[in-house]
């Protein structure tokens, strides 16, 4: 701390300043004691991480935090930061009792997760650590648009354990990003001591090799230490456009949360250790010491801040709980409509396109039409290149390296950097490559997952706009990790649509919508039907396709088949070669969009041909053609004339071999087997 100047001391810093943080101090030590009682009064606050013993750094972070310009991403443990921040006791409150008032989100997040997104106080995940991605994301943002402020992001010092934090920081000193990383270090990750969690004492060495990033040690028990470290951290990272880590040593005075017991854990030594070293004890000693505030004058802010929270209490008791309706609203937000193509079709006979020409062609449109529009990846704009499939070459040539860049081979930064930086402005729009393959993008679940219920858990306050391209499927020797389907599991999270094209003109349709809507798409592509003449079709210009619009591939009266990518072209050849011999005319039903699903489609057509086969390339055993054949049977059971049958991949892993790869997945034949028996049924 040498080379920091001394702003803040108990003799510079004027008394105004002082007894204006010693009200924040008590007011939060106040909330803080008063948090339990609720729990034990049954009203609410089930969850409470006590703040006591960060006191100073916590009233450093908030009061360096300028909400016009910077952005705070706390943790469950900022109750104080966000007290110093601006937020009252009664939105405090309001968020402990989980009521319906409350401004992070109306009581949908878990306790003591304060934010309050109007003025850029975040509301983050309880997977904790996992919001310096979102911090990363942010400083990017007001890097590219050469704004003003920094992204503070705060956690304990047992989260940056986790390997997303790694990719954070080495992220933001990669990209020289303005991004303050707050490490609050009590020593415990909820009874696991911080030997257990690294090598090094202070958690902040494990960083010192990277370039770019400054980091500052500072004593988090003291309220004037922690106000320079944090001022001086704030001035350099908007100055230098460039990361900062602020290690601060603090104390945990009290249990993890009011679900731990750290007497268990923690002998009677060191419990008297940490109250003796209470920063709200310690200030105000200080401030009688050094006569900068009477005895009196303290006990006056105690008595007022002992009212106000008795107020606040009332107005909170008196609030209003959510309604049972309401946890239907703000699952997603409504998308893009299309007035020219409602329902996703066309008449156009123009020149037949590839469906990578499809794609490639959609996003450079979208993206001259939205220059808030950006893309990242890996190995997406390398030269000449475009991602491993091509599927975004002359991009960085045409939009730049600000709007199409490369990213780590880290999917969860990857994923958790859109959802930063999408915070910063309502018009951007993301796309991402999940990765370069859909097999590859389980270790973005942690940050996929998070995203689907930000714009539930915000009450709409935040909506994340993000495109997620992943190449999926087989048929092309790839074998594990190359060529499986993940959709049947990203399909059981609310809050994202899944749509999955078998057609050229609809790749681009989907692509189109998905990048004009607000809320997360998932956009998975059939990399088997990148190049394939039996994908190409005309597409017109500026063509969209509604989610939720199933489309008509052929007309039948005597069994319907129900499905969606690379097995879309196998069932309409089945169904050709069965009208050939005379066994049957059989409709074809393209989904094209999973999530929202249309049924309406699906069981219009059964009731015309009283059969059903579900067909996808997926696992048949938990694939998404279990929900498919739930929902027929549950809908349409009266119109049966036979059981739901399905066609899939076996359930086992997809071989590298192309005889395995063949036994493995569907294919026409199978296809047509299935269809043959079920119309002698």
């Amino acid at each position: 701390m040498s080379d920091i100047p001394k702003t803040y001391s108990i003799k510079k810093t004027d008394k105004e300043t002082l007894l204006k943080w010693y009200r924040l101090l008590f007011l939060g030590r106040t909330l803080d004691e008063k948090a339990p009682n609720y729990l034990k009064q049954a009203i609410g606050w089930s969850y409470h991480a006590p703040a006591a013993g960060h006191d100073g750094i916590q009233l450093a972070i908030g009061q360096n935090f300028n909400r016009e310009k910077d952005h705070l991403f706390p943790y469950y443990r900022d109750l104080i930061t966000t007290l110093s921040a601006g937020l009252t006791s009664e939105e405090i409150i309001y968020n402990g009792i989980s009521k319906d008032t409350d401004v992070a989100g109306g009581g949908r997040h878990m306790s003591n997760h304060f934010a309050k997104p109007e003025w850029n106080i975040h509301n983050v995940s309880s997977c904790t650590g996992n919001h310096t991605l979102h911090a990363v994301g942010m400083g990017r943002a007001l890097k590219t648009y050469k704004a003003k402020g920094v992204a503070i992001s705060s956690q304990g010092e047992s989260s940056v354990s986790e390997g997303y934090v790694y990719e954070a920081v080495n992220g933001a000193s990669k990209e020289q990003l303005p991004v303050v990383f707050v490490f609050q270090d009590n020593g415990y990750g909820i009874s696991v001591p911080k030997k257990d969690q690294t090598a090094n004492r202070k958690v902040a060495k494990n960083f010192e090799g990277l370039k770019h990033l400054r980091i500052i040690y500072c004593n988090g028990k003291d309220v004037f230490d922690s106000m320079n470290a944090m001022a001086e951290a704030v001035k350099w990272a908007e100055e230098n456009q460039k990361p900062v880590i602020v290690h601060a040593n603090c104390v945990r005075i009290h249990s993890h949360s009011n679900s731990d017991r750290h007497d268990l854990y923690r002998d009677d030594n060191e419990l008297a250790y940490v109250k003796e070293y209470d920063p709200l004890a310690k200030f105000q000693r200080l401030l009688i010491r050094y006569e900068r505030a009477s005895e009196e004058e303290l006990k006056a802010i105690e008595a007022d801040v002992a009212e106000e929270v008795k107020v606040s209490h009332r107005k909170g008791m008196a609030a209003p709980h959510p309604t049972p309706d309401s946890v239907h609203d703000f699952v997603i937000p409504e998308p893009f409509k299309s007035e020219k193509y409602p329902e996703g079709t066309h008449n156009f006979e123009g020149e037949p396109k590839k469906l990578i020409q499809g794609l490639n062609e959609t996003l450079k449109a979208e993206f001259r039409r939205n220059p808030d529009t950006f893309i990242w990846g890996q190995d997406i704009a390398n030269k000449d290149k475009g991602g491993i499939f091509n599927v975004s070459k002359g991009m960085q040539q045409e939009f730049g390296k600000e709007r199409v860049f490369n990213a780590p081979i880290a999917e969860d930064f990857i994923m958790g950097t859109a959802n930063g930086m999408v915070r910063y402005n309502k018009n951007i729009r993301v796309v991402v490559e999940g990765a370069e393959f859909a097999d590859y993008f389980w270790p973005a679940m942690e940050q996929f997952v998070e995203t689907t219920h930000e714009y539930w858990r915000t009450k709409g306050q935040f909506s994340p706009n993000i495109t997620v391209r992943l190449a999926s499927g087989g048929y092309i020797g790839g074998g594990l990790y190359h060529s499986q389907n993940i959709e049947g599991a990203l399909t059981t999270f609310p809050g994202v649509r899944i749509v999955y094209p078998s057609y050229a003109d609809d790749a681009a349709g989907l692509l189109r919508t998905s990048m004009r809507s607000e809320g997360m798409t998932v956009f998975m592509e059939p990399k088997a039907l990148y190049n394939a003449p039996k994908a190409a079709t005309p597409i017109p210009d500026d063509f969209e396709v509604p989610f939720g619009k199933a489309r008509t591939r052929r007309e039948g009266t005597d069994l319907t088949i129900i499905t969606y990518g690379n097995t879309t072209q196998m069932c309409v050849e089945a169904a050709d070669k069965l009208a050939e011999e005379g066994n049957g005319d059989i409709e074809v039903i393209d989904l094209r969009s999973l999530v929202p699903l249309d049924t309406e489609t699906i069981i219009s057509s059964i009731k015309k041909t009283s059969r059903a086969l579900v067909v996808h390339e997926d696992k048949v055993f938990s694939g998404f053609g279990a929900e498919v054949t739930a929902t027929i049977t549950s809908d349409a059971f009266e119109y049966l004339d036979a059981p739901v049958k399905r066609v899939g991949s076996t359930f086992t892993p997809v071989g590298f071999n192309r005889t395995l790869e063949a036994a493995t997945l569907p294919n026409t034949q199978k296809i047509y087997d299935a269809a043959k028996e079920l119309l002698a049924y």
